[in-house]
């Protein structure tokens, strides 16, 4: 799909989705418990339903209503299940050692980008821990009941694989350790699958970065949760607001959140922008807007809209330790250069980041969004800094994280520049 979108800033206010990584998680964990729960989750997204559907093959029953999902936790388990796991690496990376855990022959599709997404070292690691693991094109083919014992993995690849084996681990007949080498990227992401576990009843000791995790544990998720709103989804409005006077307010956040993204409040103070919270709402404003230097090592998620942003702040914005962002929905370096070269800024692509050189206006004009979900929000956040319209190609890809963005960016008001 198509979509044009008119150029100038916005102004108004925006109460955003649940947080996905968090969805995520609690899904898990009520899946994996003995009594049914209720999660309170405002908005789904294609890839919660890619989670949802997928524990509903493993067994669970999983029931929409009102307010968000009642959770009837996995009971007898299937031989063998068949799950899609659409273009979520979450759902994947997370379920793949659960599967192995709790014993089930599967078969997994995958669609998108996603088959070309790494899987090791988790792949080895898990096969050489009991799992036998196949892969035809699209389809992987698990078997096998993983075993207890002392695991490994490297802390720079993807904390997806880390959070995966934090789940499966407990449900194991023995105890085992988790150790991870190297510098963790994304420490945040393990803090969040931390906080989930510790509420569902898991117990772990952690000494540095060495978990230890008995096994035999019965997962008991609260008899209710609630999912907090996403800092990721909120990042584009937020950036919104920082072109404006009267700014942007994003309402139903969690200043003390756990989420990584969160750092969106920093950053955005750093280039200059006007922040306040009351409560759980944040509201930005323009500054003096300027370049800096940004490490993408935690937060590879925002770097497509901060680069945007980067590109209307006076002077030159390096975003370094980015290389992860490669091996995104799209390769995230490559497409955030090419959005940011399209609506006429002068941005250079290096092998782990960018360099960005800012102006006052961007000309406007046509942006793909390469079946890239972030890219695409990214388009209509730049569009507030153009002086022509941007055309963005394949908008409808934002389903993934945000099918209602298109209606709530339609629901600011135009601004004068």
């Amino acid at each position: 799909m198509t979509r044009t979108v008119a150029p100038g800033p916005r102004t108004g206010a925006v109460q955003i989705p649940a947080s996905k990584s968090q969805a995520h998680r609690m899904l898990i964990c009520a899946a994996l418990s003995e009594a049914p729960s209720r999660l309170v989750l405002d908005g789904f997204s294609a890839d919660i339903e890619a989670t949802v559907q997928c524990l509903e093959a493993l067994g669970a029953q999983l029931t929409q209503e009102t307010a968000g999902l009642l959770i009837t936790p996995i009971g007898a388990r299937p031989a063998n299940a068949k799950l899609d796991v659409g273009e979520s690496g979450s759902t994947l990376r997370f379920l793949l050692p659960v599967l192995g855990a709790l014993g089930i022959r599967a078969e997994v599709r995958m669609h998108g980008r996603l088959p070309e997404r790494p899987l090791s070292p988790l792949w080895e690691v898990l096969e050489a821990h009991g799992m036998q693991l196949q892969r035809d094109g699209a389809v992987l083919h698990t078997a096998g009941q993983l075993c207890a014992g002392d695991y490994s993995l490297p802390g720079n690849v993807s904390s997806q694989f880390i959070s995966g084996l934090l789940f499966a681990l407990p449900l194991l007949s023995g105890n085992s350790t988790l150790t991870v080498t190297g510098t963790l990227q994304s420490e945040r992401y393990v803090a969040m699958t931390e906080q989930a576990l510790a509420e569902a009843g898991i117990i772990m000791k952690k000494h540095r970065q060495v978990w230890q995790i008995s096994g035999g544990q019965r997962y008991a998720a609260p008899a209710v949760q609630v999912v907090e709103g996403d800092w990721s989804s909120a990042a584009f409005f937020l950036c919104m607001g920082a072109l404006t006077e009267t700014g942007v307010s994003v309402f139903r956040l969690n200043p003390a959140s756990l989420q990584a993204d969160r750092a969106i409040m920093e950053i955005l103070t750093r280039f200059g922008a006007e922040l306040t919270v009351s409560g759980q709402t944040v509201t930005v404003r323009r500054g003096a807007l300027h370049g800096i230097t940004l490490d993408a090592g935690s937060i590879p998620d925002l770097i497509p809209v901060v680069s945007c942003l980067a590109a209307l702040c006076e002077g030159e914005t390096r975003i370094e330790n980015a290389a992860r962002l490669r091996l995104k929905e799209s390769d995230r370096l490559q497409t955030t250069a090419a959005l940011i070269s399209a609506l006429g800024s002068s941005v250079r692509e290096l092998p782990d980041g960018l360099i960005i050189l800012g102006c006052a206006r961007l000309s406007g004009g046509t942006a793909d969004a390469c079946g890239d979900h972030r890219i695409a929000m990214s388009a209509a956040m730049a569009a507030c800094g153009c002086e022509g319209s941007v055309t963005v190609l394949g908008s409808e890809c934002v389903a993934k994280s945000y099918p209602a963005f298109w209606e709530d960016f339609a629901s600011l008001r135009e601004d004068a520049v």
